[in-house]
């Protein structure tokens, strides 16, 4: 069952804050929660945000966010001059006189894509006494299907007037603050009893649409949704690799699936970086394990894992061809971060070929616009045998092969040129079609995903 109407606010309810709410404390403080805080102070709700991590506290206290998220600061910042947002490392603090907890967690994922909510379930008990009777827990977290409910029985058994709900989180790295004042729609799984009126006056502020479902059903839908998109990316991957062989250009048959109305011109449709980042796999993980858990055959599951798992090859086998002729060949690495906007490295699948690549003997030197020299930078380790350079020139200097791997606006002013001058052999590995001007210079050896490689080499 819906409300629906427009996505975005609904414009007949007005602003400010929820008259039913007393403060909101959201919990955990990474890029969920920092986004999450920041988008309801800014409709003027109290907020207080929950975290254990004091140096953590101390920095949000100055308006520094732990993440770079576009206008994440600056609304912070906001939020604190206007002291609707608060932040504090004392649960007793935060939720004395919060009658809303917002848990809101980026559950950790490990390198095979499988999340630990085991880890977010102990930060929940470890706040628990602190929590006030009639508190209304809202989870954000990703967590598998059955969570949330979990929580309300184990909780509920100790005071049975606290209420819970699930809405799961849909924000995209770099675009988050959009994604949470804007959304299309709102999914909410209510528990057992919870006060439909309260939730829809919390959220009235964002959007005018929301799909009232159980709390099970809730945690459904952001799995499905996450396995469908991931099961787009592998599909379209998938499909250009025949495409190169078979003489066809994905970005052709691109346009045509855009322009046919069962799939549309907003699908998962264009062929590029294989499914990186932990988000889209995690969910795919998730599935395969209620499968397991449950007796029922997952072949489409293990497939996306197995499909994605053969793309990830394919920017390693192109440096690997085109920089076969160089003795201690050099690769300039364009972007390392998981996506443009933000400085996150956790997952990243540049980051990932780069290391990779150190490995093979490759000297790799890596330009990213978010990410300062490594003497300075937070995640040093992470970037071992990967050499930061200090600008885009440097990067190229002398290079052999050059990836485009994260897709920064600020790499589009490349021109044919500024590889010609500034390489040794200026070919450049382009995976997702980011720089297609520069795709027919003569003097360039271009490759990205779904191009119809030559005859020679087909036959080859």
């Amino acid at each position: 069952m819906s409300d629906v109407g427009a996505g975005g606010r609904d414009p007949s309810r007005p602003y400010g804050p929820p008259r039913v709410i007393d403060r909101v404390c959201v919990y955990g403080l990474w890029h969920l929660g920092c986004v999450t805080a920041a988008c309801l102070a800014a409709e003027g709700m109290p907020v207080m945000g929950l975290d254990l991590d004091r140096e953590r506290i101390a920095a949000l206290r100055d308006g520094r966010p732990p993440i770079a998220e576009p206008g994440l600061a600056e609304l912070i910042q906001a939020g604190l001059a206007a002291r609707t947002l608060q932040f504090t490392d004392d649960p007793s603090e935060a939720l004395s006189r919060a009658n809303v907890l917002w848990i809101a967690f980026d559950t950790p994922v490990d390198d095979d894509d499988r999340a630990d909510p085991a880890w977010v379930r102990g930060r929940l008990e470890a706040i628990r006494p602190a929590v006030q009777a009639g508190t209304l827990v809202i989870v954000s977290s990703q967590v598998p299907v059955g969570f949330t409910a979990a929580l309300e029985r184990a909780w509920q058994r100790g005071d049975p007037s606290l209420r819970f709900a699930c809405a799961p989180e849909n924000l995209r790295l770099g675009r988050a603050i959009e994604a949470f004042r804007q959304p299309e729609r709102v999914v909410l799984g209510l528990g057992e009893g919870t006060d439909r009126e309260v939730l829809a006056d919390l959220f009235q502020p964002f959007c005018g649409r929301i799909e009232w479902m159980t709390l099970h059903s809730a945690e459904m839908t952001k799995h499905a949704l996450n396995g469908f998109l991931a099961l787009s990316v592998a599909y379209t991957n998938e499909l250009a690799r025949i495409c190169e062989r078979a003489g066809a250009d994905a970005s052709e048959v691109e346009r045509g699936l855009r322009s046919e109305p069962r799939v549309g011109p907003r699908a998962y449709v264009s062929p590029g970086s294989p499914i990186a980042g932990g988000t889209l796999a995690r969910d795919v993980a998730f599935l395969a394990q209620l499968a397991a858990e449950h007796g029922q055959p997952s072949p489409i599951m293990d497939a996306i894992r197995a499909s994605n798992r053969l793309h990830q090859a394919w920017a390693r086998e192109r440096v690997l061809e085109l920089a076969g002729d160089v003795r201690e060949p050099r690769v300039a690495l364009l972007g390392l971060t998981y996506k443009p906007g933000t400085d996150t490295l956790r997952r990243s699948s540049a980051l990932e070929l780069g290391r990779w690549l150190a490995v093979q003997g490759f000297v790799v030197r890596a330009y990213d616009p978010a990410i300062q020299p490594v003497s300075a930078y937070r995640d040093a380790l992470l970037l071992a045998n990967v050499e930061l350079a200090a600008s885009l020139d440097e990067a190229l200097r002398d290079a052999d092969v050059a990836v485009l791997a994260t897709a920064w606006p600020e790499f589009r002013a490349l021109q044919p040129d500024d590889l010609v001058r500034r390489m040794r052999h200026p070919r450049l590995v382009d995976e997702a079609g980011f720089l297609p001007h520069l795709a027919d210079d003569p003097r360039l050896t271009y490759v990205r995903v779904g191009r119809p490689i030559s005859r020679e080499e087909v036959e080859r």
